[in-house]
């Protein structure tokens, strides 16, 4: 379906109250069977780390030091002068909530939990009303089902940014499908403020707009597509400001995590190391997975998607294998893609539930195992 049907009401074609509760209970019940997979493979390791430590590491931290020093003003170095990482490389939204929720007097890591959890919340409804809007009312259960369970998908429990993303994209996706435009182009500079991959969102929303510009004359899905394109170069352009160098978020990108765009060449080397030479199960797995997402892209594409969704999904992914990294972080920045699941939403929605409901609880046991197993088990950062 390229455009809803006119006069219909999307809340009734996704149920009511009913079918926003049943969306919440998909996520809940996900969110659970993580915190049980947390404990289980926590009580094994024997780690030392308490849920609590485990749910804040990595991004978390860095978040945290936004929300309650702010951002330097300048780079940071080490003690051999040379470039570090600093909290510049982190987009505003996120932290920003954390620091409001700070002003109850809850603490920070609370706070980073409490919004987290929360825009995970948002994100199902969103995710469903997406899939209800483009597809079916089944269809939009299949999709929080299926995202919030994939594999890594349990940074929607922990301290980190893909919740609060995922649901303004899905949101602004479900906008501009409506044609609110006001809405499309709010939630569309809330994600060009939340992560870097919100400059996919945001040509994604004003491909939409162009859509719509083309068969009723109006400046509202222009205005909306300029106001979410504005997000992305803005926030560069006030870290170039901050530090005084215009490519500054870049060279701290580059020398906290090796994060450059390379037009694919390193992931390239990666799938190719890997997949030759089989250097343990966890960089196997990820090569596995970023080959199923091309390969599921594909599908997706073949069968003609909603075009602002497809080329949301090719810039995201673009990015995603396109820059050299942490390659064991690439299945946590292919989890708000979306264009890679639609293949097997569709086929869920259509097919019976016996069939349905037991394929997606195999799917979610492995997801939810595997994003578990590298936060206990894995020494690395996501």
């Amino acid at each position: 379906m390229t455009s809803p049907p006119a006069g219909e009401r999307l809340l009734d074609r996704a149920g009511g109250p009913r079918g926003l509760a049943i969306a919440l209970g998909i996520l809940i019940a996900g969110r659970l069977g993580q915190l049980i997979m947390l404990v289980w493979l926590s009580a094994a390791a024997d780690d030392g780390q308490t849920m609590r430590q485990h749910l804040l590491e990595w991004d978390g931290g860095w978040f945290e030091r936004v929300a309650t020093n702010g951002y330097p003003h300048g780079y940071t170095y080490g003690q051999s002068g040379a470039l570090e990482a600093n909290e510049l490389a982190f987009f505003p939204v996120y932290p920003t909530l954390i620091r409001l929720v700070m002003v109850f007097g809850v603490g920070s890591g609370t706070a980073a939990l409490a919004v987290a959890w929360l825009a995970s919340a948002g994100a199902a409804i969103a995710l469903h009303l997406l899939g209800t809007s483009l597809h079916s009312r089944r269809a939009g259960w299949a999709l929080v089902a299926i995202c919030t369970t994939a594999p890594v998908s349990v940074v929607l429990s922990m301290a980190y940014s893909e919740g609060l993303f995922l649901a303004f994209v899905a949101g602004m996706l479900v906008a501009a499908h409506r044609r609110v435009w006001w809405a499309a182009g709010l939630l569309g500079l809330a994600a060009s403020l939340t992560r870097p991959t919100g400059a996919a969102a945001a040509v994604a929303l004003a491909v939409a707009a162009i859509m719509a510009v083309r068969q009723v004359r109006s400046w509202q899905p222009i205005a909306a597509a300029v106001v979410a394109l504005a997000g992305v170069p803005a926030y560069l352009a006030w870290v170039g400001l901050r530090v005084g160098e215009p490519d500054a978020w870049f060279k701290i990108q580059s020398a906290g995590w090796g994060t450059s765009f390379d037009a694919g060449a390193s992931t390239i080397t990666f799938l190719g190391t890997t997949l030759s030479a089989g250097d343990g199960w966890v960089p196997v797995s990820v090569a596995l997975i970023l080959l199923a997402a091309l390969a599921a892209a594909g599908v997706a594409l073949a069968t003609r998607p909603w075009p602002p969704l497809a080329v949301y999904g090719v810039l995201a992914m673009i990015l995603v294998y396109g820059q050299a990294g942490f390659y064991h972080s690439k299945p946590r920045l292919l989890l708000p893609v979306l264009l890679t699941l639609m293949p097997a939403v569709v086929a869920a929605a259509r097919a019976r539930p016996r069939v349905a409901v037991p394929a997606i609880v195999a799917w979610a046991l492995f997801g939810l195992w595997y994003g578990a197993y590298l936060v206990v088990v894995w020494p690395y950062t996501l």
